[in-house]
């Protein structure tokens, strides 16, 4: 019966522990240089042959989902608890969703405003408005600007492997 309750209390204690360790950690520090690269390693050839956000606009209308695909685009906000999540701005002044694959990277929040290269996939979502608040609430964006949120919204979600600053 002790080591049943010195089991429980271990992994209560662990779990607490990890917890909290995750409410404490935000987004990696740096600059976000030319140069500097999240994730998977981008070649030269693909950094070259990036589309841009409107001809990955026009592949979608054909094709509701890309795989493999690299674009550019310049970054408009980035998850301020993790940096878990990131926006690029379109060509006509709308924004695209980027989430990096199996969570495996998070990028600085120092990489908003940057013009980045995006390695990964593409598709048209229809976001539920419950995931639309919950990203409002990681961009920290006012209260009533989260309420107003009361419809789901179609959208462009990108899936990054990896992404390297460019300018």
């Amino acid at each position: 019966m002790k080591k049943l309750a010195l089991l429980i209390t271990l992994v209560f204690s662990v779990v607490t522990w990890a917890q909290e360790a995750e409410k404490k950690m935000g987004p990696p520090q740096g600059n976000a240089q030319v140069g500097d690269l999240y994730g998977a390693q981008i070649s030269a050839a693909s950094e070259k042959a990036a589309i841009s956000t409107k001809v990955l606009d026009k592949k979608l209308k054909k094709s509701n989902k890309i795989e493999n695909v690299v674009v550019k685009g310049k970054v408009t906000e980035v998850c301020e608890k993790k940096g878990c999540w990131l926006t690029v701005e379109t060509e006509n002044n709308e924004k695209f969703f980027v989430k990096m694959k199996d969570y495996a990277f998070f990028v600085p929040t120092a990489l908003k405003g940057k013009n980045v290269v995006l390695d990964g996939s593409a598709e048209s979502k229809v976001t539920s408005v419950e995931e639309q608040k919950h990203y409002a609430e990681d961009a920290k964006k006012p209260q009533a600007e989260i309420d107003a949120i009361t419809k789901p919204q179609e959208e462009v979600r990108f899936v990054a492997n990896g992404i390297k600053v460019v300018q």
